[in-house]
């Protein structure tokens, strides 16, 4: 197929051919180009060459793992990366997301859902950019902010500042932030944040409620052991510190 420079381009990294073709089948329905890869070690050389505007990668590939991959292109390259995982590889999807990963979403997954994750994602990355050009060309633009204590919400840039510093938070880490600071002081339950952050896909799956809380934690507490932001009711779930 002919790429059509004014779209989006995905490259698709998966060893398995009948979940490659019916990606690119579904991207391409949507309007993206694709590339594909079926191994770690291709999928590292077609990222650096060509440069896709976002990459939906498998953890368990020939030659070099999704993780290895990830870091790779990390290193170089400043796009979206949404790890595909089985429900069995929950570490793994950790790790995913430390070495970079923006996202992830758990085999067998629906199409709807993994093309929200992709548009998503796309538009954090294309916002970003615009706001990061904006700032360095002195372009002000009106903004969309939730302050709660030391935290502060910018919703056009998708940026988490605490005490004025910027924090690097993935997409879903920012729309769980995000979803707990419109209603501070209010708790949450884990079963609530599933559905609204992740999607009744997920709905069950708490450990992914629990570790996603403990990344965001490490990236804005002093001492994660005493959090004074986010806090655990325990038992039931988690609320935002009204100040």
């Amino acid at each position: 197929m002919e790429e059509d420079l004014d779209k989006k381009t995905i490259l698709i990294v998966d060893d398995e051919k009948t979940i490659v073709d019916m990606l690119v089948y579904n991207l391409q329905k949507e309007g993206y180009n694709t590339l594909e890869a079926n191994d770690g070690e291709e999928a590292v050389n077609i990222a650096l060459e060509k440069k896709p505007d976002l990459v939906l990668l498998d953890i368990m590939l020939p030659k070099m793992d999704g993780l290895a991959v990830c870091k790779r292109i990390r290193q170089t390259l400043n796009i979206p990366i949404l790890m595909l995982s089985a429900k069995d590889e929950e570490i793994d999807k950790i790790l995913g997301l430390e070495l970079g990963a923006d996202d992830y979403i758990t085999k067998p997954f629906s199409v709807r859902e993994l093309m929200a994750r992709v548009k998503a994602n796309l538009r954090k990355a294309e916002i970003t950019n615009k706001a990061s050009q904006d700032a360095e060309n002195g372009v002000k633009v009106d903004t969309n902010v939730i302050i709660v204590g030391d935290l502060s919400l910018d919703l056009n840039k998708f940026e988490v500042r605490v005490r004025g510093e910027v924090i690097d938070l993935t997409l879903r880490e920012f729309e769980v932030i995000k979803y707990l600071a419109n209603q501070p002081g209010q708790v949450v339950t884990r079963e609530t944040l599933l559905e609204k952050v992740w999607g009744y896909e997920y709905y069950g799956d708490i450990r992914t409620v629990d570790v996603t809380v403990r990344r965001i934690r490490e990236k804005i507490e002093k001492d994660t052991a005493n959090p004074k932001i986010l806090i655990t009711k325990r038992g039931v779930g988690y609320y935002i510190a009204s100040k």
